[in-house]
């Protein structure tokens, strides 16, 4: 009778091993697939992945090797969005350049590292030695003394396509004081994050031009990317500045910006993704009112809410309406600051399901008329005027117009901005 051989505790061992060693393997070969297959949904779905597909003016610029501002004593306009299309920040590739010389940086609201909400003091750049100038302190533009040294001035901050984002407020006051000083201007182009073909709402009414919130007639969706808006501003509300605008490569109007390959950064503190930039032209408004926008939650500018609302009863009422795009879930959170701070807040989260058929505008101002209806004078509308730029609107929700109504009123103005919009477009 054959003798077995036993198996010895090495041999168990080794064993145990080959199949752990399977085991492994099985696994990393099951998790790639998995992440195969999401990057195949992913390219499917409603936000499509997209290869690096656009470069923008700060990478275009350096590609060119500087060679606009040879020679140049430069006065830097940024923030810490001001990255190229590899993630390389603006302040580090102008350090040090043999072509031109940097010589002062300029910071716009929230600050050089866009995380403040409040206002800022100048201050010393601690990698650079060089005067950082707030310009949402002492004052909202460049004074005489800080454009001192300095022949030409560049601007490079990420806008999100809103009237009342206040970084184009800045460009168009730093573009008075770069006329008024004999001062060149360079915008480096970026793209408008949700696309460059939404435009919407009413074109800001004339008493309220001039404001930080409302500087230029423009509607509240504007469509076009800070280098547009920049040729606008210089020939239609009369700077005259010698502006230069470095295009980008690759961008075209009907872009997203997670379709563009570029790295997201979140242009303020409260801007985190590109759904909160999409709502927030036309549920950014709320702030004006007497309810949370979800300030200091994990969600800024998709929680609305207030103690005093009913939020079931509001997303019932939203949901009915079936306003294209849109989905609102009941919601209770409590704002660590801001608007009711530490205070239990009922509401709604506002679910962005297709943004390609959302009328943003349109559904900004229904959810308005919607909390009226809903709660009458304990919501506070009388100061939505200068945020949306009609100074009848508010008269007019509590009075009961529909919402059709008061949006077909502002499509005469809105058309005669389109015509002109056309001549300051540069891309496709």
């Amino acid at each position: 009778m054959p003798v077995v051989p036993q198996k010895t505790s090495v041999d168990r061992a080794k064993g145990s091993a080959r199949h752990t060693s399977r085991r492994v393997i099985f696994v990393v070969v099951a998790l790639v697939s998995c992440g195969l297959l999401l990057l195949c949904v992913r390219g499917h779905g409603p936000y499509p992945f997209r290869r690096p597909t656009v470069k923008t003016g700060l990478h275009v610029l350096s590609e060119q090797r500087y060679r606009l501002l040879k020679g140049s004593r430069v006065g830097l306009i940024c923030n810490h969005s001001a990255v190229n299309s590899r993630g390389e920040h603006i302040i580090s590739l102008f350090r040090g350049q043999r072509v031109f010389r940097l010589v002062a940086l300029f910071s716009p609201e929230h600050g050089l590292k866009g995380d403040v909400d409040e206002r800022i003091a100048s201050a010393v750049h601690s990698d650079t030695g060089l005067k950082v100038y707030s310009l949402y302190g002492e004052t909202l533009r460049p004074t005489e003394e800080s454009l001192r040294g300095i022949d030409t001035l560049v601007f490079d901050i990420q806008d999100i396509g809103a009237r009342f984002y206040t970084y184009i407020s800045t460009l168009a006051m730093c573009m008075e004081e770069a006329a008024r000083h004999n001062v060149r201007f360079v915008v480096l182009d970026r793209p408008n994050p949700i696309t460059g073909t939404r435009v919407e709402g009413p074109v800001l009414d004339k008493a309220y031009e001039g404001s930080f919130i409302s500087y230029f007639p423009l509607p509240v969706a504007h469509g076009m990317t800070v280098g547009e808006l920049a040729r606008m501003f210089n020939r239609e509300f009369g700077i005259r500045c010698d502006l230069r605008v470095v295009r980008m490569r690759g961008w075209r109007r009907r872009m997203w910006f997670d379709e563009t390959g570029l790295p997201w950064i979140n242009p303020s503190p409260n801007i985190r993704n590109v759904v909160e930039a999409t709502l927030y032209p036309g549920f950014g408004i709320v702030e004006k009112t007497n309810m949370s926008v979800g300030r200091g939650t994990f969600a800024p500018f998709e929680l609305y809410g207030a103690p005093w609302v009913d939020g079931k009863e509001l997303a019932r009422r939203m949901n009915g309406i079936g306003l294209p795009g849109l989905q609102f879930m009941p919601a209770e959170f409590t704002p660590e600051r801001s608007a009711f701070a530490g205070e239990s807040c009922s509401g709604v989260r506002v679910v962005l399901t297709d943004r390609g058929k959302l009328d943003c505008l349109r559904a900004g101002l229904t959810f308005l008329d919607a909390i009226y209806r809903l709660h009458g004078d304990a919501f506070d509308i009388e100061r939505i005027g200068p945020m949306i730029g009609d100074p009848a609107v508010a008269e007019k929700i509590k009075a009961g117009v529909p919402v059709e109504k008061i949006v077909s009123d502002w499509q005469p103005r809105l058309r005669r901005f389109m015509k002109r919009r056309e001549r300051y477009l540069l891309y496709p």
